[in-house]
Order: C-alpha cells, then structure tokens, then sequence
C-alpha cells in the first residue's frame, strides 16, 4: 500500500473535502439546548451515513441523551492488523451572543484571512473540523487501496459540550465492543502553527465552595467593629494560608502523589522554546508568579494548582455600606496532576481550613466535581511511530507536551477500557472555540488529514 498514492488522493480531494466538513457544520447540533435536539440527531444520521460510504458498518445508538455513533470495519477487513478507537464529538457549543458574529455560525465559508484560508463556522475547530481530520484520512486510504491499513472503530458522541450524562454508562455498557489496542482523540491542537504535539498529561480538576458564618446577621461596623469576628477578613486570612512565600500549596498531603517530570519529557519541552514574555503578554501581564524553581511549561502542564476562581461577602453594590458580613464565600478549585486523588485532597482541604477558623466561626463546603488527571505512558510503541509520522508531515519535529486543561474522556478511556489515549490535534489558540467567529484553518484540516494517513501507515 502506497502512503505517497493516498497523500497526493488527499490533495486532490481537498476541496470535496472541505465541501463535506461545510455540509456537516451547517447542522447546528448544539446539545446543550433542547431547541436542537432534532439538529443533534441530524448530525448523527449525517456520521452514520457517511461512514457506511466508506464501507462501514455504523449506526446511531440511543442514550437518555443525544445519539451516540459507533462504526466498525467489516470482520474481514485487515483482521490481523492493530485495533484503534478514533473518538470525536459532533455537538457544538451555543452561538451567543449572535450579534459578535461577523457570519452566520451555521452558514458556514471558506475565507480569505491575512494569515491564510480558514473554514468559519460554529463547530468548525471543536470538534467537527478535528474529527473530520480522520475520517477524511480514511476516505483517502480507501479511494486509494480499498481497505484500510489498521482495524478501526470509530466512537462519536453528542454531549461532549454538556458534560457528556450519557458516556460512562455507555461505555460501560459497550465496553467489550469499544475495547481496542489504542484510543485516538482529535481534540486538541498544536503546540504552534509548525510544531504538532501528542499530549501525554492532562491534570485534573477538583472544585470547591466555601462559605464562612460568623454572626448571625450582618453588623454596623461602628458598632460591632473591632470586637466582632468578620468573616470575609477570616476568609481572606484563609486563602492567603494556602500558599507559602514559594507558592507552594500548604494543604497537607498535597504533594504525595506528584511526581517529578522525566527527564526526556522535560528536554523536549525546553527545545520548544516556549515565549513566556509573549504569552503573558497576550493578556496584559509580564511576569510569571507561582511555584519558584519551575519553568512555565511545568507550571501549565505538569504541576498541580490551587486558584481562587471567586470571591464575595457583604455589600458589593453602588455607593458604600460599613458593615461586617455575617457571611463569605470563595470558590476554589485545584488542578491535579499524577496520581493525586481527588477525594483525599478534598478531605485534607476541608480539615485545614476547619483547624484555621477562629471561635464563632463555622464552615459549610460544597464539592463542584472531582476528576483526576491522565497521564499516558509513552512506553507504548505506538506514541513513537505516531510522533515520528507527525513529525515527517510538519516543518518542525511533533512533542509530547501536556495540557494545562482537563479532558475526561482520555481518562474514561484508561479507567473504564484499559487503555492509553493518544491525544493529537491540529486547532490554533486563535481558532475562537466556544466564541464568536470560531474558525480551523484550511491548512490545518489539510496537514491534518495528511497526518492521520501517516500516522495510520505507522501504525500497521
């Protein structure tokens, strides 16, 4: 099998191609709304159709939710060579507020940009752009040599942008038939516009409010000021206790299960050569706070956080008002890397801040999810020859990085499957996800696709 016949059947098709992507951003599967329900599932007849074009075997499965998608190849379709699972998600994000919108987000085009030609539309990076990416890829392999060079199950849910209800009971349920020797998730993006990346870290999340009571009403501060506790001021002294003058986190037991980054990991992030000066820049800061001894790339990928996403007590509207609140409040979440467990980290944060409340104040918690991280092992063979042909189809050679974010489903994939994910996208920090004007450039959807073709001849 040729994979320099199936790149130049990539190039040929490209405008078909993109024609395609056109046609499926013009569903607005937004699964958030109940409004779109009925989009939703026309975008999974649309998958479902489109994969059995290619000789599939695909159907729409029923959830409590949307749709879920599941394709095979036929039984006797390259049954001796490597099983991958592609996962994608069809749902988009909701569109407002509209008026920020320079086009209609579900007419999508193709535009003329200073820095090139890009696909606009909502959906267009996240996720239906990535997810085409290896379908594409696949249309090619087969146009070319009539099967496919690896056994492959394509996995597409529709919730993905609404906290994906339906995913873990289905793949619990279906488990036997999702299981593969190796996950792939289109998700993600470049490290920069000519450097591809396989993410290997993803931290995890743990959310918590607090609310701290004092008294029982709100005080006159000329009155009360002074001999009354004030629990925003104990609040305050809370928060200020969670990190030490080296900004690391105080909780105890925090630590435990971090592990140092290796040693190879930590040579390809410093030959990125990564611009903390512009990336601070680019939201109005210049220098780097946080833990003191760490590089930035550490800071954002592999180490574990503890950030105060909001504050509030007493009066905050026009005008002034002296009084002490009777109560204050703070949202608090961490990100967790390694085998941190989420669960024993909530406990030990609870503790601490109960043993620092002084008397005549109390302390109510509620837990905003608790997700670990995922933390692949590149130990499998298949994360080099997917670096390697990431690497022969980009100008700059594809590294392991990590991610700053959460994505569960990569974690879904180890705890409920038993196996490593690997993460591999081709969206741009400029591709507006979740925002007005969301684009994915053209050479993206292109060099991605051609990726995915090498990437499948690596794998055989």
């Amino acid at each position: 099998m040729s994979l320099q016949a199936v790149l130049s059947q990539i190039d040929q098709d490209l405008p078909q191609a993109t024609d395609r992507l056109l046609e499926l951003l013009r569903i607005p599967s937004i699964s958030t709304d109940p409004a779109y329900k009925e989009a939703c599932d026309t975008a999974a007849d649309w998958l479902v159709a489109d994969l059995r074009s290619l000789g599939l075997k695909a159907d729409k499965r029923p959830t409590p939710g949307h749709p879920m998608v599941v394709a095979h190849t036929k039984d006797d379709d390259a049954t001796d060579k490597p099983h991958v699972l592609f996962y994608g998600h069809y749902d988009v994000q909701p569109v407002d507020p509209l008026d920020l919108w320079d086009t209609p987000p579900f007419e999508p085009e193709l535009q003329d940009t200073p820095k090139g030609k890009v696909i606009r539309g909502r959906g267009a990076s996240d996720d239906k752009g990535q997810l085409m990416t290896f379908v594409e890829a696949c249309r090619a392999w087969k146009a070319v040599n009539g099967t496919l060079p690896v056994r492959i199950s394509f996995f597409f849910e529709g919730e993905e942008e609404s906290g994906s209800p339906s995913l873990v009971p289905f793949m619990r349920e279906n488990a036997r038939e999702l299981k593969a020797d190796i996950a792939l998730i289109c998700d993600t993006g470049l490290f920069d516009e000519n450097t591809p990346a396989i993410i290997t870290m993803l931290r995890g999340l743990l959310g918590e409010e607090l609310t701290i009571t004092g008294p029982d009403r709100d005080l006159h501060s000329g009155m009360y000021g002074g001999l009354a506790v004030n629990p925003a001021t104990v609040l305050a002294n809370v928060i200020d206790r969670l990190h030490d003058e080296d900004g690391h986190i105080t909780v105890p037991g925090f630590y435990d299960d971090v592990p140092e980054l290796p040693q190879d990991i930590r040579a390809q992030w410093e030959a990125l050569n990564f611009d903390v000066k512009a990336f601070l820049g680019d939201v109005g800061l210049s220098v780097p706070a946080g833990e003191k001894g760490r590089t930035p790339l550490e800071m954002i990928w592999s180490r574990p956080t503890c950030e105060v996403n909001g504050i509030w007590g007493g009066y905050t509207g026009d005008g002034f008002k002296t009084v002490l609140p009777s109560q204050a409040h703070a949202k608090i979440s961490f990100r967790l890397v390694g085998r941190q467990d989420p669960q024993k980290i909530r406990e030990s944060f609870r503790d601490y801040v109960r043993d620092m409340l002084p008397a005549d104040c109390k302390v109510a918690f509620q837990g905003h999810g608790a997700s670990p991280a995922a933390q692949m092992s590149t130990d499998n063979p298949a994360f080099e020859k997917a670096r390697q042909a990431l690497s022969e189809e980009w100008p700059n050679p594809a590294a392991y990085i990590g991610c700053g974010g959460s994505i569960p489903i990569a974690g879904y994939f180890k705890n409920i499957l038993d196996m490593d994910a690997m993460l591999i996208g081709f969206g741009k920090e400029d591709d507006n996800i979740h925002s007005p004007n969301e684009k994915y450039d053209l050479r993206s959807f292109h060099k991605g696709i051609r990726s995915w073709a090498r990437i499948l001849a690596a794998l055989e």
